[in-house]
């Protein structure tokens, strides 16, 4: 069996590039990272209790969230 060298890592490398593009790279870099931690935190069975596993807000959602509380507080200092 043929060892991997560091040429065709190099050759993989720039394939990945030219397939997905230097704008990509980061996302799937980061969401490769996630996959591996989620799979040995499921392996070892250790529960991180962080809140990693909530959604992200959109910017949107976030914005519509920043509204209602703000309601909220004018809505309680006219009480």
């Amino acid at each position: 069996m043929p060892n991997i060298g560091p040429l065709e890592i190099v050759i993989v490398l720039v394939i990945v590039l030219i397939i997905f593009g230097p704008k990509r790279l980061p996302d799937l870099g980061r969401s490769l990272g996630r996959g591996m931690r989620e799979f040995k935190d499921s392996v070892t069975g250790k529960d991180s209790g962080d809140d990693d596993d909530r959604p992200e807000l959109t910017k949107s959602e976030q914005a519509d969230a920043e509204s209602a509380e703000s309601r909220e507080k004018t809505s309680a200092d006219a009480s």
